[in-house]
């Protein structure tokens, strides 16, 4: 009589089988998920930059067009100052992006002309120092203690 494979045997490389692709395939559809989460997080990002930015790109133009400089455009409140490093006045104006981000601007003024000096976004979040390792400190006596 013949020993072979049987049906039992190929039944468990079967099931073996059919539970791999299960768990790729959840494994997948979890992946793509968190793909998607992502995806709508930035994309919600991209707009609110290109929302604050467009609000800025109107507030400099009104600038532009203004005999004198106002302090407020669209509810912004713009802010003079001289600025001594660069030895001329500046106007500033912050355009919130989000609870977290801003877009700052800086113009520089100078022979009644405008100028960009900054157009960046600034994190706005607050940032707290994690301090909950025990991490080494110099000293190297406290290494030692305790074992001579």
């Amino acid at each position: 009589m013949k020993k072979g494979i049987g049906i039992g045997s190929a039944s468990i490389v079967l099931v073996f089988a059919v539970l791999c692709l299960t768990i790729f395939s959840v494994i997948t559809y979890a992946s793509a998920l968190a793909d998607k989460a992502l995806s709508e997080i930035e994309a919600t990002l991209v707009r609110q930059y290109y929302e604050a930015d467009t609000l800025a790109e109107l507030i400099v133009s009104e600038l532009l067009a203004a005999e004198e400089f106002p302090d407020t455009v669209h509810g912004i409140q713009i802010v003079s100052e001289w600025d001594w490093d660069l030895w001329m006045e500046t106007l500033s104006f912050v355009c919130k992006i989000s609870d977290k981000m801003e877009l700052h601007v800086v113009l520089g003024i100078q022979d009644e002309n405008l100028s960009i000096l900054a157009w960046r976004m600034r994190d706005t979040g607050g940032w707290e120092r994690d301090e909950t390792l025990n991490l080494f400190d110099g000293d190297s006596l406290n290494l030692w203690q305790g074992s001579w």
